[in-house]
C-alpha cells in the first residue's frame, strides 16, 4: 500500500520529527511486538473479479448462519420491512454526509427532522437529537449532560447492559466523575440503596427499562426517588417496548435513551448501530450531538436547519461536554422510515407479539424443569435456571441450527424472543431441548 500514501518518503520522516520521533517503529513502541508484521504479506498475484469472489464466497461459508434465533441481550432480530432498504439504498441519501450547507441540504436535514420527531413521539420527550453512535454511547453522553459544578457524581443501576456499563465506567474515568454502581434486588434497581446513598453531590442514576435480565422497572416510583434527591434520572429503553410499556417521559425521567438498532437496522456482527438520546426541553441545550430545527425562509417558505451548534465541538471547544462528531444520519433515516412503516398500531402489534412469544417460551421452558431466576414482570427477555449446564446446552443447540439464549452464568441463561420467532418455531425448540435433556 506503500505506493498510495498520498505523501513522499522525506515529507513523512518531517511529521516524525514534528512530533519528535526518529522512525516508525518507534511512534509504534506501545504495540507488542508479536503483533508487529516484520515480513511482506503473503498475498495471491492479482486474481479476477470472478476469482475474488469465489474466494470471498468461500470464506463468507465458515461462518455459522442460524435459522433460529432465541438470543437478545442488546441486539435483537426483528422483521424489517422492505420499503425500509427501498428508501434508505436510494444513492441521494446513501452518499450524504453532514449536512454543513442547510442551502443544499433540505432533503437530508427534513429526514433528521422527521426522525427527531418520531422519537420525541416514541419516548414521550420534548427535543431529540440525531447523531450517536450507539445505545452505550448514548447513555454515557446522557451521564455527561447531567454534571455539574455542584453535582459530578454518577450512579447507575447494576441491572444495567454490561456492556453500556462499561462504555460509561470509560467516560467517568476519562472526565475523573466518580461513579457508583448500585446494587439490584431480585434484579430490579434497589430504591432502598439509593436513599441509603449520600446524595449530595449526585448528578443522575442511569436505570434500564426493560432491563439487562429483560424486568420492567418501576420507573415513576425511582424517577419520584431520584428527583426528591435533586438529581437527574436517565432512562435506557428499548425502543421496540415503547409501543406497548410506559414512555420515560410519563415515568417522570429527565432523559430518555436506548439503542436504536430494533427500529429496522439488521443485527450486521454488531453494526452500524444507532443511539437515539431525547431529554426535556429543561435539558435541551445540553444535548450533545446534532440536532435539525425548522424555520421559515427568506421568502416565508419552511426550511431546516443545525441549530444549537455553537455549544458544540465546532466553536467552543474547551466549554464542551461532549466530543461526538460522526453523522449517523443513514441509521436514524432508518429508524425513521421504519416508525412510518409500522405506524403507531404496527409498533403496539410487534411489541405485544414479542411479549406474547416470550411468556410461552418460559411456560415452556418451566415444563422442561427450567425455572425463572427473577420473578418481576418482563417484556422479551428473561432469565432462567437450567436443569443442566447452560454451556453444554448451548453447544447442543447450535448443533441443531437454535442459537439459544445467552449463557451469563454456569447454569444461567438470558433468552429472547421477538416476532420472528413462531410458535412452531418455539415448539421445536422445546422439543429439541427434551431431546438434550434426555
Amino acid at each position: 500500500m506503500g505506493s498510495y500514501i498520498p505523501n513522499t518518503r522525506e515529507e513523512r520522516q518531517q511529521m516524525l520529527q514534528d512530533i519528535g520521533m526518529s522512525s516508525f517503529d518507534e511512534l509504534y513502541a506501545d504495540i507488542p511486538e508479536a503483533l508487529r508484521c516484520r515480513e511482506p504479506l503473503d498475498l495471491e498475484p492479482g486474481l479476477s473479479e470472478l476469482e475474488v469472489s469465489r474466494k470471498i464466497e468461500a470464506i463468507a461459508a465458515k461462518n455459522t448462519r442460524f435459522s433460529h434465533i432465541f438470543r437478545g441481550a442488546g441486539s435483537y432480530h426483528h422483521y424489517i420491512p422492505a420499503i425500509v432498504r427501498q428508501v434508505t439504498s436510494r444513492e441521494e441519501f446513501v452518499t450524504a454526509y453532514t449536512p454543513y450547507q442547510a442551502e443544499i441540504s433540505q432533503g437530508i436535514l427534513q429526514s433528521i427532522f422527521e426522525y427527531q420527531t418520531m422519537i420525541c413521539e416514541l419516548t414521550g420527550m420534548d427535543v431529540s437529537n440525531a447523531s450517536v453512535y450507539d445505545g452505550a454511547t448514548a447513555a454515557a453522553e446522557a451521564v455527561a449532560m447531567c454534571r455539574d459544578r455542584r453535582r459530578g457524581t454518577v450512579v447507575v443501576s447494576g441491572s444495567v447492559d454490561p456492556k453500556v456499563l462499561s462504555v460509561i465506567r470509560t467516560y467517568c474515568f476519562g472526565s475523573g466523575a466518580p461513579l457508583i454502581i448500585l446494587p439490584d434486588q431480585d434484579g430490579l434497581t434497589d430504591i432502598d440503596a439509593w436513599c441509603g446513598l449520600d446524595q449530595k453531590d449526585i448528578a443522575c442514576l442511569l436505570i434500564q427499562s426493560p432491563n439487562y435480565y429483560g424486568l420492567i422497572e418501576d420507573g415513576a416510583a425511582i424517577a419520584k426517588a431520584v428527583h426528591e434527591a435533586g438529581a437527574k434520572l436517565i432512562m435506557s429503553c428499548n425502543p421496540i417496548s415503547l409501543g406497548l410499556l410506559k414512555t420515560p417521559a410519563e415515568c417522570g425521567a429527565d432523559i430518555a435513551v436506548g439503542d436504536g438498532q430494533p427500529l429496522g437496522l439488521p443485527m450486521g456482527f454488531g453494526g452500524p448501530y444507532l443511539g437515539y438520546m431525547a431529554a426535556t426541553r429543561e435539558l435541551m441545550r445540553k444535548l450533545p450531538g446534532r440536532i435539525v430545527g425548522q424555520t421559515v425562509d427568506a421568502e416565508g417558505k419552511r426550511a431546516f436547519v443545525l441549530t444549537l451548534q455553537a455549544r458544540e465541538q465546532h466553536i467552543r471547544r474547551e466549554k464542551a461536554s461532549s466530543n461526538v462528531c460522526s453523522n449517523e444520519a443513514l441509521c436514524a433515516m432508518t429508524a425513521a422510515v421504519y416508525l412510518a412503516a409500522m405506524g403507531s398500531a404496527g409498533l403496539e402489534k410487534t411489541a405485544k407479539n414479542c411479549m406474547n412469544l416470550a411468556h410461552y417460551l418460559c411456560s415452556g421452558l418451566e415444563n422442561l424443569g427450567f425455572s425463572r431466576k427473577y420473578g418481576g414482570e418482563y417484556f422479551h427477555e428473561f432469565v432462567t435456571i437450567c436443569p443442566c449446564d447452560a454451556r453444554e446446552l448451548a453447544d447442543r443447540l447450535a448443533e441443531r441450527g437454535y442459537l439459544s439464549g445467552l449463557t451469563i452464568a454456569e447454569r444461567e441463561m438470558l433468552w429472547c424472543t421477538t416476532e420472528m420467532n413462531s410458535v412452531d418455531e418455539i415448539d421445536g425448540l422445546l422439543s429439541v431441548i427434551k431431546e438434550v435433556l434426555a
